[in-house]
């Protein structure tokens, strides 16, 4: 009888765990998925919203833990000093964090930023991209390239910021080489 309680008592509390804990870890979208159409506040408290972006522009979309820590600040400087790049080949970037408006301002003025930043306070756009930690209020490192049409074109998704810049650098190289729709 007591070999059962173990086994009874795990299976318990495995059903007793709340689904969106679980349908976090496999609901991040592939490539060729449709992207999640979501908005959220910047910096500024201004509405962003990604369907204001299909059929006008690429859109890089990063999700990352934490503003002003060292891996988020690499990133974010890289894709900064990357814009005139990025833009020319009309792809707009955008941050998201579950840090506040107010953290993001700071970001931003203190690195220079010069793209938005979305306040995810409630994890809403995190949730939507499976980029949320488990059992944390925090996203984890991970991005997508958004195409025009708004399938996802390209998701890295890593720990290292490094491998966001390099592999996102590369993807949108290939932009230029896909023939014209």
């Amino acid at each position: 009888m007591k070999t059962l309680v173990f086994p009874v008592l795990a299976a318990v509390a495995i059903a007793c765990m709340p689904a969106s804990g679980l349908a976090q870890t496999g609901s991040t979208p592939k490539v060729g998925d449709k992207a999640p159409l979501v908005e959220g506040k910047d910096q500024d408290g201004k509405t962003w919203k990604l369907a204001d972006e299909i059929g006008k522009n690429v859109v890089l979309l990063y999700f990352y833990p934490k503003d002003d820590t060292p891996g988020c600040t690499r990133e974010a400087c890289g894709f900064r000093d990357s814009m005139s790049d990025l833009q020319s080949k009309g792809v707009k970037v955008v941050g998201v964090s579950f840090d506040t408006a107010d953290s993001h301002k700071a970001f931003i003025a203190k690195h220079n930023l010069n793209f938005p930043l979305l306040a995810d306070t409630d994890g809403k756009i995190a949730d939507a991209y499976g980029a949320r930690m488990p059992d944390r209020q925090m996203a984890r490192r991970v991005s997508f390239l958004i195409g025009k049409d708004g399938r996802i074109l390209h998701v890295t998704d890593a720990p290292s910021a490094d491998t966001h810049l390099g592999e996102m650098k590369t993807a949108v190289e290939k932009l230029e080489k896909q023939p014209a729709a």
